[in-house]
């Protein structure tokens, strides 16, 4: 199988074309700090070519009482990430942090304070957001100034010397989903008219000193970007999605980060993917409800470099070596995607724990 093959990403020898992609499931302690149940579940899951961890928050505003989401914005958050890095190389893995800044998403109760939360335009979003095990109605946030501008830059390059720091191999800039750099992006939820809004390069504009800042730390070889030109997630849209993205794309083409990373479903048709594939020079991964076949596809037509497999990693600590085999997928639990403890985070037994259940 190609899925299987080798991969150089940037200076990292990957061993198959198989990345776990970034899944928020809510187990960081007090204080937003990685523990070593997180360690063990990324650990299980070290088989995959790339790890990317789920969302981790730069904006030091974000209150220690805020969903179990984890931080990287003090050395304690650092430290316990750094347990995690350790357990995930010492099984043979690589992990990258994702790294984001939620804007607009955040509930005031999720921030010291109850501060406002902020955004490109004073625009409030469709959807609800997760504060503590309830879901709460969002109110409009608050416009960021051009003078704070350097401060949400900064957030991230501090978080990305500390990702240096706790021994991640590189860092994925989330710029998707309805987080606040994919909110900069759209033109739903930027309505500026300075600098930073009206065209496409403009919007990019926060993006790119983002992704500058952070190469600056870690090298462009081991920086990724991940992009959702299609996602509704979060009450997001723009009017010409494909201007937009092949705009931030160019973009990020001539920065030369190691890759690109595409939410965009298998089956979407007029797909984005081909397009921002011909426009970008590094690597390509993509994710978006991908089977062992339809992957196995998307590297051998060229369509990517790499596969992005979320809910079948959840439930399947040794997917990689179940699609070597062909072997069946363990069901998932959705219940349990998002609480507490080890149940439907640890607990999915791996092929080899099922044999020995069996004898």
């Amino acid at each position: 199988m190609k899925l299987l093959e080798p991969f150089s990403l940037g200076s990292l020898r990957l061993p198959n074309r198989i990345a776990m992609a970034p899944l928020a499931r809510f187990r960081a302690a007090h204080g937003k700090i990685a523990t070593e149940l997180m360690a063990e579940y990324y650990a299980q899951r070290a088989g995959a070519g790339l790890i990317i961890s789920e969302a981790t928050e730069v904006d030091p505003r974000s209150a220690p009482a805020a969903p179990a989401r984890p931080g990287l914005f003090n050395a304690a958050q650092s430290d316990g990430w750094a347990r995690v890095t350790e357990r995930v190389h010492r099984a043979g893995g690589r992990i990258f942090v994702q790294l984001t800044h939620l804007g607009r998403l955040a509930h005031p109760s999720m921030l010291n304070g109850s501060a406002v939360p902020v955004a490109p335009s004073a625009i409030a979003t469709k959807g609800p957001a997760r504060a503590g095990q309830m879901c709460r109605g969002l109110p409009a946030p608050r416009e960021l100034s051009l003078r704070e501008m350097p401060r949400i830059v900064d957030h991230f390059a501090s978080a990305a010397l500390l990702a240096l720091e706790a021994g991640f191999d590189g860092v994925e800039l989330h710029a998707a989903n309805g987080h606040l750099i994919d909110q900069f992006l759209r033109s739903c939820s930027n309505r500026r008219s300075d600098a930073y809004g009206g065209s496409p390069l403009n919007r990019s504009r926060l993006l790119m000193e983002v992704a500058e800042a952070v190469c600056a730390i870690w090298g462009v070889e081991r920086v990724g970007v991940r992009l959702s030109p299609r996602s509704s997630a979060n009450g997001m849209s723009d009017r010409n999605a494909t201007e937009t993205f092949t705009c931030a794309v160019e973009a990020l083409d001539q920065l030369g980060i190691a890759y690109l990373h595409v939410v965009e479903p298998v089956d979407q048709k007029r797909p984005l993917v081909p397009g921002l594939r011909r426009r970008f020079g590094g690597a390509l991964v993509v994710a978006g409800g991908y089977g062992r076949d339809a992957a196995e596809a998307a590297i051998a037509d060229d369509t990517a470099d790499i596969v992005a497999f979320g809910e079948s990693f959840i439930a399947n600590p040794d997917l990689p070596e179940r699609f070597r085999r062909n072997a069946p997928l363990n069901p998932l639990d959705r219940a349990t995607i998002h609480g507490e403890g080890a149940a439907g985070y640890t607990d999915y037994p791996a092929l080899a724990a099922e044999r020995e259940g069996c004898s």
